[in-house]
């Protein structure tokens, strides 16, 4: 009954914050909406704030490890949105927003309840910043200020410790296009990604009057990208391999070879190894093309978001609450998708899953996404994961989770840099 008596306020706080999208590391109006009524619920509340944004609540910790249930907080940048703030470009096309407000759905069950005081297992809320790799400019003067490190906010709070007490995540995100019934998602795992830049560098010369002792660096530019074309049948199907070349800079005009151009490229995979073997292919048909027209190229790598493989042991938990539940009808399983999210770098500390949940029209991250299925959103599904919980309770064996240090996730990422 909790979920349904609930219902109308999670979903006016979702529409409330879908009418006010904001960036990552600048959700203040989305902050104050989750620290309004998380304070209205329970007085008492103890909250640690970090990055800006971010917000994290313990239930207890009396128990043996903790779950965190984990929503993020930010909009995609999106001008075109039909419903984006037109000042800023935002727009909640990523369903971001129905994540907070499922949170809070399931923060004050768990209140009225106090069904968490019988699990042998704490559990935490953690409302996390800046999901979206996107907005650089604005991250990289928060990193030139030291006021952060990382672009995506998990990361972040991984550095700062945020989840040093934490054994196993939960996070659930919206599935894009309609559904003939409702639905979840299992097992979506989630391609990792980097970011690579070439600087081709050659001569400049009068385009007319001396062509000759020129070494044009577009032409560079151009022959790598038909490497690459040619290059895409050498890369495993499995991999699901992504690479998205454009032009980022160049000095070019008509009547002057250009001496240099930059392309950037991203670049998608299933794992880090063969992240690792394609950005060498790619590094070596960068440097092919500027030999061949005697030119050369500087590389420069940024890392974006590790893979993401779901825990398979904990899904089994899930998939056990949906045989048992009555009102989803539906379930998608083992459906990778070339997509990436910062739930993959924090899969490399601890095992998470992110369920996914029909209920949307349009395509996601498109103009036209939106929700249609509010009952089932903000009522029916936060009911199934309070199911979840319950499924879980006295039955995760711990000798089947991993736990890693930020520091190893930092080495890591350096191997993968280098």
């Amino acid at each position: 009954m909790i979920f349904k008596e609930q219902y109308a306020e999670i979903h006016e706080i979702a529409r409330t914050i879908f009418a006010n999208p904001e960036l990552g590391y600048k959700e203040y109006k989305t902050k104050q909406s989750v620290i309004d009524f998380l304070k209205k619920v329970n007085p008492q509340i103890k909250l640690e704030e970090f990055s800006k944004t971010g917000l994290k609540t313990t239930l207890s910790n009396d128990k043996p490890f903790t779950i965190a249930f984990i929503a993020e907080l930010d909009a995609v940048y999106a001008p075109s949105h039909q419903w984006s703030d037109k000042s800023t470009g935002a727009a909640h096309n990523c369903g971001h927003y129905t994540q907070v407000a499922i949170a809070l759905a399931l923060y004050n069950y768990f209140i009225q309840t106090g069904s968490h005081q019988n699990y042998d297992f704490n559990l935490s809320f953690i409302f996390v910043p800046a999901e979206e790799y996107l907005d650089l400019a604005y991250r990289d003067e928060l990193l030139h200020k030291e006021e952060i490190s990382y672009y995506g906010g998990k990361p972040e709070a991984m550095k700062l410790g945020v989840f040093d007490d934490i054994d196993v995540g939960i996070c659930v995100h919206a599935m894009g296009g309609e559904f003939p019934e409702r639905t979840i998602e299992v097992n979506c795992d989630l391609a990792g990604f980097l970011y690579k830049k070439y600087t081709f560098h050659g001569k400049a010369t009068h385009a007319g009057f001396d062509p000759f002792s020129a070494k044009n660096a577009y032409s560079m530019s151009t022959l790598f990208n038909v490497a690459l074309g040619l290059a895409r049948q050498q890369l495993k199907d499995s991999e699901m391999v992504r690479i998205n070349p454009i032009v980022m800079e160049s000095d070019m005009s008509t009547n002057v070879v250009p001496n240099q151009i930059t392309v950037g490229s991203d670049l998608r995979t299933q794992s880090v190894e063969y992240m690792k073997e394609a950005a060498s292919k790619m590094d070596d048909a960068a440097k092919g093309s500027a030999m061949a027209l005697q030119g050369e190229v500087t590389i420069k790598t940024q890392m974006g978001y590790l893979p993401f493989k779901q825990d398979r042991y904990l899904t089994e938990f899930v998939v056990d609450a949906f045989e048992k539940n009555q009102e989803i009808t539906a379930i998608r399983k083992d459906t990778p998708i070339s997509a990436a999210g910062d739930i993959g770098d924090l899969s490399y500390m601890f095992p998470c899953i992110q369920i996914g949940y029909s209920g949307f029209t349009g395509t996601i991250h498109g103009d036209d996404f939106i929700d249609i299925d509010p009952e089932y959103i903000f009522e029916i599904f936060p009911r199934f994961l309070a199911q979840v919980f319950e499924v879980m309770n006295g039955k995760i064996d711990q000798e089947k989770l991993y736990k890693r240090s930020y520091k190893d996730y930092e080495n890591l990422i350096q191997s993968i840099n280098e």
